[in-house]
């Protein structure tokens, strides 16, 4: 068999990843696009080349043997923004987990390992393939090694051969150091010869052959200023030349039979892909987990064909079964119970054809220990029971003790509590088309685990919360919320189904005028839909600019229109049909499809185990983010409706919620006298940061301290300001920096927020909610960076989930005492909805904010708006 190796240039495929892919988040708050590009490359090369040896080389540092010769080479670069230098560890860590051999050497680039290891593998008779986005390494190519270039994009490569090259430029690789030392470098700092370009380089080349000869015969080229030029800059040519030269002879310690490549583990190459949210290439793995070999200890346990009391015992662990994800659609499947008595199963047809087992379920001083109290509630109230005295849920006290922790099923968390006696759901059930329910016997003993499982683990966790002063959070805040989102749940939004289908037929009606226009604009008729046959037109036929290639041909992304916006008029309308056809595809048919046909109503569910910093998110549908800067996008609100005749909705939301967190943790002067006073905020901080009088104020320097106001939230960087703004990343940095100095509370908290993370391995919120942060004090300063950088916007985030859930607690208690028959039906952000009679908006109006306004007490006053109409479109 052939022997190939593969050579891979990392910092040079990382770079071009991040900038061709728009930054993508996992739910950690990681960014991933750099990553997720790296490993499509990787996939391609892999599928590709096939490779029996492997290599990725990196850069070891900033400085090389090449600045003893020229300081200043690839002096002028910008800083690597922060967005991705957190992403190379988790790249690392990509090789690793396939297998593949990495390799950075001090005082060296990747390209003089590449250079080197190329040069031993073609005195060895391998086949060569280099893969970068520098077409310095193309002075490698030989008869045994290809050079690939990576086009603009990740996956598009263009092969660097002797042959093309001569045919492309008309000289032999080697000559490439000679055009460089001709026409310099700018990406490198690599000065040449001033006013020679690669036209006049070349030229000078195919006339005279090396550097040193065109050097030499100064007097018969032609043109004054160029023989001026080249007599001039000699020395400097010389050395640009050197500096461009690879080196072969680097003092690697690695050998070709260290990487050999023998292909990835799957099940690590899942961890990773789960751990950066790599969903669509988890799918692509079939079979992806592995064969789940879990040794399980035998467990006692009876199945219960007669029920009665004496089954129930104190405090027992109760647990239900459902096979689907989207249990407001789902048939229960099984019961479990565990107590001081013993591990019991019941069928689902006898527990809920008995009278003993509903008034057991509803029965509020018996105490349960479940797994996930809301979905319990739900799922049993379809069946006309409601489930009463939870004491514990298994699930949001593991997700409070550590909530980066992947929760899947009970069978997770158990195992990340050291309890391994119980399998997977989806090694016992299967996954996809496969999952299945199998024969009783074997789902009884399946349920009978996870029931002696909570059991088990219930005073564990308990203990846990109460060394971590979490009790309080999680008995008088996320279990009292738990059934209050089930009675959100329960209740759904009511859908006006004719408004939904009109709004339909008009976003139709202008998807087909805009068609109409695209055609026009074109020239022709085509499917706007295919990103070939749109490619074609605006590429080939109008002749704009290629910014992005795919495997497939031209990029039509949304980066790519975006950038082409103002170069012709079609590219606007490809935008909005894009956009219109979204809003059709994902809102107006997705919520015909999900609606419920008996009572018109969506039933969202809220995940309140989900994310880091404690916020809610929801699913099936997510009714967070409707996309509301198109007008279409904030009229689909319109079909939600009350459920009741003669009744409304009113909406109240937190005003800047997170700043006033900021000014109340940080304990900003400026910041406090501003909310106290009931300045604009906005405006406030541009006066802070330019200097002027409120008078002066224009509104672009507002919109500049907006996006600085609510980026220090969330631990902006110079790099991601300047995108948002569209500014150069010096001002962004400048602005931040201009920003830190007007508020010295802020910049102070950032720095003590931060020491206190490295000393306790966590922040916490207002009501101590926590998330650690194990790489705030790991020595790569990548990994640091953004744990320090989570360390700062955590907490503020984290308490604002938290004061808005306290409100709907509070809410609920007030609704219930002041005997309103008005309904909390979601919340969306910093928002709550409700649904309400007429007759009690003016009592609604005063407690509402009253409420909410006082769920906890900061240095600065919670402010709340609110609005109501017939639709949730009218109350805003």
């Amino acid at each position: 068999m052939k022997k190939k190796l593969v050579l891979i240039d990392g910092n040079s495929i990382a770079y071009r990843a991040f900038f061709a892919l728009p930054l993508l988040n996992n739910d950690k708050g990681i960014h991933t696009n750099a990553v997720y590009g790296f490993t499509m490359m990787l996939n391609r090369i892999l599928e590709d080349e096939k490779p029996t040896h492997l290599l990725v080389a990196f850069d070891a540092g900033k400085t090389t043997f090449r600045h003893k010769t020229f300081s200043e080479y690839k002096g002028g670069r910008q800083k690597t923004p922060p967005e991705l230098s957190e992403q190379f560890p988790f790249i690392r860590e990509l090789l690793d987990a396939y297998g593949i051999s990495r390799y950075e050497l001090e005082n060296y680039e990747a390209d003089d390992i590449i250079g080197t290891l190329s040069l031993h593998a073609e005195n060895d008779d391998f086949e060569v393939k280099i893969i970068s986005g520098d077409k310095d390494l193309t002075q490698l190519s030989s008869e045994k090694t290809t050079v690939s270039i990576t086009r603009k994009g990740i996956t598009e490569i263009e092969d660097y051969t002797p042959a093309y090259i001569q045919e492309k430029y008309g000289i032999t690789p080697d000559r490439i150091i000679d055009m460089k030392g001709l026409m310099g470098d700018a990406s490198d700092n690599i000065p040449g010869v001033p006013g020679v370009g690669e036209k006049t380089a070349l030229k000078l080349l195919k006339e005279f052959g090396a550097l040193e000869t065109v050097l030499s015969s100064v007097d018969k080229v032609g043109g004054n200023k160029l023989k001026e030029k080249l007599e001039e800059f000699k020395d400097q040519a010389l050395m640009s030349k050197e500096l461009a030269t690879i080196t072969r002879e680097a003092p690697i310690e690695i050998e070709l039979s260290e990487v050999e490549y023998e292909g990835y583990e799957r099940d690590k190459v899942v961890s990773i892909y789960k751990e950066l949210g790599f969903n669509s290439l988890l799918d692509k793995l079939s079979g992806e987990t592995g064969s789940e070999e879990v040794e399980l200890e035998e467990i006692e346990f009876e199945v219960i064909n007669e029920i009665t009391e004496d089954i129930f015992s104190g405090e027992n662990a109760f647990y239900i079964e459902l096979l689907e994800d989207n249990y407001h659609y789902a048939d229960i499947i099984g019961f479990s119970i565990a107590n001081d008595k013993g591990t019991f199963f019941i069928s689902t047809e006898k527990a809920l054809a008995s009278q003993v087992f509903k008034q057991w379920a509803e029965d509020a001083s018996k105490e349960k220990i479940v797994y996930d109290a809301k979905r319990s509630e739900v799922s049993l109230r379809h069946h006309g029971i409601h489930l009463a005295g939870v004491s514990f849920d298994l699930l949001i006290a593991s997700y409070l003790i550590n909530p980066s922790a992947t929760i899947e099923d009970v069978a997770s968390v158990a195992k990340s509590h050291g309890y391994e006696s119980i399998q997977s759901d989806e090694a016992f059930y299967g996954k996809g088309a496969k999952r299945q329910v199998p024969e009783e016997g074997m789902l009884a003993m399946h349920l009978a685990r996870k029931a002696a499982a909570i059991e088990a683990l219930k005073d564990k966790l308990d203990k846990e919360l109460k060394d971590n002063q979490q009790a309080e959070l999680f008995y008088e805040l996320e279990m009292p919320l738990s059934l209050i989102l089930a009675d959100m749940e329960s209740c759904g939004v009511k859908m006006d189904i004719k408004r939904l289908k009109a709004m339909g037929e008009e976003i139709y009606s202008k998807l087909v005028g805009i068609e109409s226009r695209i055609h026009e604009l074109a020239g022709e008729k085509f499917n706007i839909n295919s990103p070939k046959q749109l490619g074609v037109i605006l590429f080939e036929k109008l002749g704009l600019p290629v910014y992005k290639k795919t495997k497939t041909g031209y990029s039509t992304s949304a980066d790519v229109l975006e950038k082409l916006e103002t170069k012709h008029e079609i590219v606007r309308e490809i935008l909005d049909y894009r956009q219109l056809g979204k809003l059709q595809s994902t809102y107006i048919e997705g919520l015909l499809k999900i609606v419920n046909k008996d009572n018109e109503k969506v039933h969202t569910r809220f995940n309140q185990a989900l994310t880091q910093t404690g916020r809610l998110s929801s699913t099936d549908p997510n009714l967070q983010n409707i996309p509301i800067r198109l007008e279409e996008g904030r009229k689909i609100r319109q079909a939600f409706i009350p459920s009741e005749k003669d009744w409304v909705i009113f909406a109240a939301d937190y005003s800047q919620i997170e700043l006033r967190v900021l000014a109340h943790i940080a304990k900003d002067d400026k910041l406090i006298e501003a909310f106290n006073h009931d300045m604009d905020i906005h405006t406030k901080t541009a006066m802070e940061v330019f200097h002027v009088s409120e008078e002066n104020v224009t509104s672009n320097m507002r919109r500049h301290a907006k996006a600085v106001n609510f980026g220090i939230v969330y631990g902006i960087s110079d790099y991601g300001l300047s995108q948002s703004l569209g500014i150069t990343r010096k001002e962004a940095g400048q602005f931040i920096e201009r920003y830190l100095e007007s508020y010295p509370g802020v910049k102070a908290y950032m720095e003590d927020i931060v020491a206190d993370a490295k000393q306790k391995g966590y922040v916490s919120t207002l009501l101590h909610r926590r998330r650690y942060l194990p790489e705030i004090t790991s020595r790569n300063f990548n990994l640091r960076s953004f744990a320090e950088r989570t360390a700062m916007n955590t907490p503020i985030q984290g308490s604002a989930a938290d004061i808005i859930k306290k409100a709907m607690i509070d809410m609920a208690e007030r609704l219930k005492s002041e005997n309103l028959k008005t309904r909390l039906l979601l919340q969306v952000h910093d928002e709550l909805i409700f649904e309400a009679p007429k007759d009690e908006l003016d009592i609604l109006k005063k407690i509402v904010p009253e409420v909410m306004e006082n769920a906890v007490v900061l240095e600065v006053p919670l402010k709340v708006d609110y609005a109501y109409g017939p639709t949730w479109f009218d109350a805003k």
